[in-house]
């Protein structure tokens, strides 16, 4: 990977530090990366400060230019992108993303930044206009590297900010090559990338320069950032961890709705935030439904791919454990997969319920349980009773119920008959410990802006 390096004020730099890369799908080791220092991380401030006058006052249709030229060289390098997220995340699961982050970033760059006008009279103008916050520090998380890495650096530069965006140390590898065909496509300093450790996370976050902080990320670590912004006061856009809820009434058909539960609680292993962590099934329909989703799983077994981190891995297997030493029942799966690698079956668990540690947390992993109820008073007041809000949905062939139900739900999306649907045009985010602001829409650019408010008194006899 000597070819790689970290994209610092329009250059590809290099340090003397190397950290290892794992293939998940056999544990072992292969590949380095060039690691980025702390003192990188004052070098790509300092770049991102600078370019940030001229980026902030070029014109929008410029801006705009810059960014679907970054989103289509992301679909032409689709091939050795790819290739390396094969090779750092076990599984050729880029597919989607590299096909992904091209739609974002051609949504983005035609999204509007509005001039709200508040009053416009005899007497006076009054507008709200968007100006950019400056320089943006964002962390990205290792299910989704090059997704969301497109998602905020083009936001933030439409709204004419600069940003220095660090990837996952367990995904490294297609972010630092996306940073090298990103690197003639805008000018030096408005987009740095670094590839590194903890540290300089921790450097990008606690940094004078940085004004807004955008993560995507666990709870803990957004709880960790938000300490650590406190002092200066920075804007924050953090996308956290959620245990969504999937509330399934007595009017559905489990056959129909098996297969879409199935696809959102283990689409990308259930490595994804908004994925379904938890079902709660009416007791009239629940051992159908249950019944079909392990026939899914046991069918989706032969093309599984790997958790992709071994803490990951650790961490479903001890939930699974803790379930079943606890009365629960694996209907499908249970155990990890005999070999090397970090392979865990889909897993469909029964016989568990509130304050068992695969329901109260979120597994992250493909991991399901699906609860019973008689009294959807009951459902929904489970659903709720969590410290994550992130997304829910609710299953019924009664819409108006089903919308009733779903502005009940405590999370930033409620879905009826869907969920996990992300979509560059929906604001997303999550409610309670899942997360501050939103991504995506009109509200999702207002996060990498300061809202300011300008007023212009008409009469001439004032001056």
């Amino acid at each position: 990977m000597s070819e790689l390096g970290q994209l610092i004020n329009g250059a590809l730099v290099t340090s003397d530090r190397s950290m290892p890369v794992a293939d998940p799908s056999t544990g072992e080791l292969v590949a380095h990366f060039p690691a980025a220092t702390v003192a990188m991380v004052d070098d790509a401030m300092s770049a991102a400060s600078a370019a940030l006058p001229a980026w902030s006052a070029r014109p929008e249709a410029d801006r705009r230019a810059v960014i679907k030229a970054m989103a289509e060289a992301i679909g032409a390098n689709y091939a050795t992108i790819e290739e390396l997220t094969a090779l750092e995340k076990g599984a050729a699961s880029i597919a989607l993303e590299a096909l992904a982050a091209p739609w974002f970033g051609n949504h983005i760059a035609e999204q509007e930044l509005p001039v709200d006008v508040i009053e416009d009279s005899a007497e006076r103008t009054v507008k709200v206009v968007r100006a950019p916050v400056g320089v943006v520090a964002a962390i990205i998380p290792w299910n989704a590297p090059i997704l969301i890495l497109a998602e905020k650096v083009f936001s933030a530069l439409l709204v004419g900010n600069t940003i220095v965006a660090k990837p996952s140390p367990f995904t490294p590898l297609a972010t630092l090559y996306v940073a090298k065909i990103w690197k003639d496509l805008v000018p030096p300093g408005v987009v740095n990338i670094l590839a590194g450790d903890d540290e300089v996370g921790k450097a990008m976050v606690s940094h004078p320069t940085t004004r807004l902080i955008s993560f995507t990320g666990s709870v803990a670590a957004g709880r960790a950032i938000a300490a650590a912004a406190a002092p200066g006061l920075k804007n924050l856009l953090l996308e956290l961890g959620g245990n969504d809820a999937a509330i399934v009434l007595d009017d559905v058909d489990p056959k129909k709705v098996a297969q879409r539960i199935f696809d959102s609680a283990f689409t990308g292993h259930g490595q994804v935030c908004a994925a379904i962590k938890r079902v709660y099934a009416h007791e009239t329909v629940y051992q159908d439904l249950v019944d079909e989703l392990a026939v899914i799983a046991r069918e989706r077994v032969a093309g599984m791919i790997p958790l992709s981190t071994k803490p990951q891995f650790d961490r479903v297997s001890a939930l699974v454990t803790d379930a079943l030493d606890n009365g629960g029942k694996a209907v499908t799966g249970g155990a990890a997969v005999n070999g090397s690698g970090y392979f865990y079956p889909p897993t469909i668990l029964t016989g568990v319920g509130p304050g068992v540690r695969v329901v109260d947390e979120e597994q992250f992993g493909p991991v399901l349980p699906v609860i019973p109820f008689s009294d959807v008073e009951w459902a929904v007041k489970q659903a709720n009773a969590t410290e994550y809000g992130l997304c829910a949905s609710v299953w019924t062939s009664d819409l108006a119920r089903g919308e009733q139900l779903a502005t009940r739900l405590e999370a930033g999306t409620a879905w009826v008959n869907q969920h996990t649907e992300i979509d560059p045009k929906i604001p997303f985010g999550g409610v309670k410990s899942s997360g501050i602001g939103r991504n995506n829409g009109q509200v999702g650019l207002d996060a990498y802006a300061e809202l300011k408010t300008v007023i212009v008194y008409k009469d001439p006899e004032r001056v």
